[in-house]
């Protein structure tokens, strides 16, 4: 027959170092393995987590977005491919016609301002020297 007996360990009759009274223990306060838990950086990424999340969303759903985000990101692309192909089209066109168009058109401006000052000049020369101007056609007094 084996007989049992209890050993006590030295560790466990061994005081152990802490707070004198009863008083001294403050549980309501932070510990330093909370403190140490809050300063805990994990070594994953924004993509890492995203993608964890997809056994979240159910497979049918997923299907749905995908194809709805696709269909959007290839209207948007056709979108933007045309806009700028309509935006060269009327860029180099008003370059091609407005340019020579404006240069025309100052240029005729130009020609009616010498016109004015060329009638100005002589209307101001008719009146400096009207009797020049009659005394051409009058014959000689005898």
């Amino acid at each position: 027959m084996v007989k049992l007996e209890e050993v006590v360990d030295e560790e466990f009759t061994r005081s152990q170092p802490g707070p004198d009274a009863e008083d001294d223990w403050d549980t309501d306060s932070d510990s330093e393995i909370s403190d140490s838990e809050s300063d805990f950086i994990p070594d994953e990424t924004l993509a890492d987590r995203i993608s964890a999340l997809q056994d979240i969303i159910p497979p049918q759903q997923r299907k749905f977005l995908s194809s709805t985000l696709s269909t959007a990101t290839s209207w948007l692309q056709t979108g933007i491919r045309y806009g700028g192909k309509t935006l060269w089209v009327v860029s180099t066109s008003a370059l091609l016609l407005g340019v020579p168009w404006a240069l025309a058109f100052a240029e005729e401006q130009q020609m009616q301002e010498m016109e004015r000052e060329m009638r100005a000049q002589q209307g101001a020369n008719e009146l400096l020297a009207p009797s020049a101007a009659g005394q051409a056609g009058a014959r000689p007094a005898l």
